[in-house]
């Protein structure tokens, strides 16, 4: 019961995170949404995820684990169809420019952006694991 609490409030974090740091994530709502998102999340990373990397892995092993963020991208997907008031939308990104690499301003359709928010969601996650235990 502890690891389930703990990873509903990871997942918390991190969708409130990732909405906060890439505008093409976005949900409407409040709290009691993002908490929906964060259930949805935590549900779908005990059920659907294990399933899917079994389906895929000879894939992901000839990719040597770089299908696993197809597979993240598809969560995120089924978690935009569970809990509508989560959106991926087009985003326009402004371009950045940090000590001396010189990002272009660009524009990410709704593939670019979920594959942007898989890996930030993963990355955040991961990091926020760590950090815990």
């Amino acid at each position: 019961m502890k690891t389930l609490f703990r990873n509903f409030l990871l997942n918390l974090v991190t969708l409130w995170g990732v909405s906060e740091i890439l505008p093409g994530l976005f949900y409407t709502g409040g709290f009691r949404t993002l908490a929906m998102g964060s259930l949805g999340l935590m549900l779908l990373n005990l059920l659907v995820i294990p399933l899917l990397k079994v389906m895929f892995l000879p894939l992901n092993i000839l990719t040597l684990g770089i299908f696993t963020w197809v597979i993240n991208v598809i969560a995120l997907y089924l978690l935009t169809t569970i809990v509508p008031q989560f959106k991926l939308i087009p985003y326009s990104f402004p371009g950045a420019q940090i000590s001396i690499i010189d990002l272009p301003p660009m524009e990410l359709n709704v593939l670019m952006v979920a594959i942007l928010s898989s890996f930030l969601i993963g990355l955040i996650s991961h990091i926020l694991k760590w950090l815990i235990e």
